[in-house]
């Protein structure tokens, strides 16, 4: 037996050791540890992993991504042989028309919109904690709560009882980005036992567990590492034209939903002193509008669809806050303003850089996520 660290038996909140745990495995030393951690607790463990691949989207070019590619068959392999070696249940449960309508599908449009869209962060919603559990339980299965291996930190608040979310101790490997997206029910089943743990302590406790080899397994990818061209028919991304902001035309794309804001490499036009950057994608003209570096940075931005965490609605129609407008992006102070009940417009004290419509604009104050909202227009 190994020592569980006591941040894991803290983020297991309102359960006690022997009570059933459905795990989120997939493939990778995260979910993996986490499963040890919880098995190592006392707790009654199953796994669980989707499988969303069945070979209709053709193979990736340049590599596999770890959440949807062929190699899945590999990864269930592996799990396969992890669970009974550390004597759990396992259930694969296919999803791949799920996934392709709410994943896919849903990329693929926001793309060819000239948009750049966040699969993980709807996937983690749509798919992990509603669809995955749905049918788990309608095997009969039965858990008490579903634990995975993202690095964030989710607390009880002990007045009002809503579950508040947080970012991970390990700040460089902070997930709460990705799962920003969440309902209060959601979060309410949700366990997130590596939150209060650093990655190197991690990798140490699966040594310590006997499983050096997932130990040394590198981290899942996000949605289609190494190229996301096959989400396309012939014909639907369409070459146009690389114009500045005047409408001079600098050279030729190769389709928008191949471009996003803030990209300067791959653009194949020239020009003399500072490089071009990506700075809007026009739709409608088919165009990628392209600038100088402080042309791709903006003040405002809009967002629509905010999904409150922190409360049911803002305390106040305008409110202090720091915004990450990306996954590496690191939070930046803003004033954000509620426009109705469907939106916010976001003003940050100094210019952004590569502000995409698409992405999530995650909300913070200090650690504590309080919303999210899908960004809609950037100024």
């Amino acid at each position: 037996m190994i020592s569980v660290p006591e941040s894991v038996m803290q983020a297991m909140e309102g359960l006690r050791p022997g009570a059933r745990v459905a795990v989120g495995l997939s493939g990778g030393v995260d979910s993996s540890v986490t499963a040890i951690l919880l098995k190592h607790a006392g707790f009654e463990v199953l796994g669980l992993t989707m499988r969303v691949w069945d070979g209709r989207t053709p193979s990736i070019t340049g590599g596999r991504p770890a959440c949807f590619g062929p190699g899945e068959l590999e990864d269930v392999a592996r799990l396969r042989a992890f669970t009974d070696r550390l004597g759990i249940e396992f259930l694969e449960v296919p999803l791949a028309d799920d996934y392709a309508r709410e994943v896919l599908e849903y990329a693929r449009q926001e793309y060819l919109a000239g948009r750049t869209p966040n699969p993980c962060v709807r996937c983690n919603r749509r798919i992990k904690l509603d669809r995955l559990l749905e049918r788990a339980r309608s095997q009969g299965l039965r858990f008490e709560a579903f634990a995975t291996g993202h690095y964030a930190r989710r607390i009880r608040d002990t007045v009002t009882g809503r579950i508040r979310l947080f970012r991970a101790a390990d700040i460089s490997k902070d997930q709460s980005y990705f799962l920003a997206g969440l309902t209060p029910a959601q979060l309410d089943v949700l366990r997130l036992p590596l939150g209060g743990l650093e990655k190197r302590e991690v990798r140490r406790l699966a040594c310590d567990a006997g499983f050096e080899d997932f130990a040394k397994l590198t981290e899942s990818q996000d949605f289609l590492e190494g190229g996301y061209d096959v989400l396309f028919q012939p014909g639907e991304a369409t070459p146009g034209d690389i114009t500045d902001r005047e409408g001079r035309v600098l050279g030729r794309h190769r389709g928008l939903p191949f471009y996003t804001v803030g990209q300067r490499k791959g653009l194949g036009i020239g020009g003399a002193g500072e490089p071009w950057y990506v700075i809007g994608l026009d739709a409608e003209k088919n165009r990628v509008v392209v600038g100088r570096r402080d042309e791709a940075g903006g003040r405002r931005l809009r967002a629509v669809n905010p999904n409150w965490i922190a409360w049911e609605r803002p305390p106040a129609p305008e409110f202090r806050a720091s915004c990450r407008v990306r996954v590496r992006h690191e939070p930046a102070p803003a004033i954000a303003r509620a426009v109705g009940d469907d939106a916010l417009e976001i003003t940050f004290d100094e210019p952004q850089f590569a502000i995409a419509p698409g992405q999530f604009a995650v909300l913070y104050r200090g650690n504590e996520v309080l919303g999210a909202a899908v960004i809609d227009t950037a100024w």
